[in-house]
Order: structure tokens, then sequence, then C-alpha cells
């Protein structure tokens, strides 16, 4: 009797063309994607959203913000863990179009996010998320059971 054999790791095609193939409708994924996408970083009162003439692009803090919405929703706090699943976690890898961040970076955006939360939270305001549960249900209509009559 012969073992179960893998594919040839040397052949030219080993995953899908896509990514996007492993990423299914339903996957909350998607979710954070469609989430963060819609606010209005600069608005909602988030620093460093304007660019600068000079100097090396930064990431877009949409993307980072991404990444931290991802690690809060999967308990992974560890800014190094974080970078770590950037390079093999195929959900961030989608999400966030293959950028890897270093974790110095990543605890830069950490840094940011309570900032903004103390901001917020002193200032008793309000925020408009820009984003409505018909959108969600758009989406993530798989989630989301249907009546038969």
């Amino acid at each position: 009797m012969k073992y179960i054999k893998g594919i040839d790791r040397k052949q030219m095609v080993l995953f899908p063309e896509r990514i996007d193939e492993y990423i299914v409708d339903d996957n909350p994924v998607q979710f954070v994607d469609v989430f963060v996408d819609r606010l209005d970083l600069n608005e909602v009162g988030f620093k460093h959203t304007e660019l600068a003439d000079t100097g090396r692009p930064p990431y877009n803090l949409g993307d980072l913000l991404k990444l931290y919405v991802y690690g809060y929703l999967n308990r992974i706090r560890s800014s190094r863990w974080l970078e770590k699943e950037c390079k093999r976690n195929v959900e961030l890898i989608w999400l966030l179009k293959k950028l890897a961040p270093d974790f110095k970076t990543i605890a830069v955006v950490r840094k940011e996010v309570l900032a903004w939360q103390k901001f917020r939270n002193n200032k008793n305001a309000k925020v408009n998320w820009q984003f409505t549960t018909e959108d969600a249900r758009i989406k993530l209509s798989r989630l989301y059971p249907t009546l038969e009559s």
C-alpha cells in the first residue's frame, strides 16, 4: 500500500492563480475590509492622514488600521506576531494586499489608535462611522439566513 502523496513543490502553480479564491464571501475579513474603507480617517480624528511632500511614502493608515482590527478580532495583541502573520496568513495577505509592515510600524499604529481613543473619550464625541447595516448585509449576504415561504 502506498502513502498519499502531496504535490511537487517545484511545480509552477502551487496555489490558485488568484488569492481571492481563498477568501470566501462570508469571511469576516471581508467585513473588516469594507468597514475600514468606509471610514474617513481624517474626519474621525486620526493624525498623520495627510501625505508629506518629502521623504519615503508611508503605509496607508487605512491598511494598518485593518491590520489592527484584524488582530483585535483574532486575539493577536503582539506587534511581532502581527508582523509574522502578515507574511504567512492568507487572510492578512489578502486584506493588506501583500503588504508586510514591520513590528515597529505596527506599534506606532497601535499608539495612534490609543491616542485617538483617549482624545475621543475625553471629548465625549460621537463618531459617524459612515457604515450601514445594509452595506454589511450586501457584502456578507451568506451569513444571514433566508426565510423560504
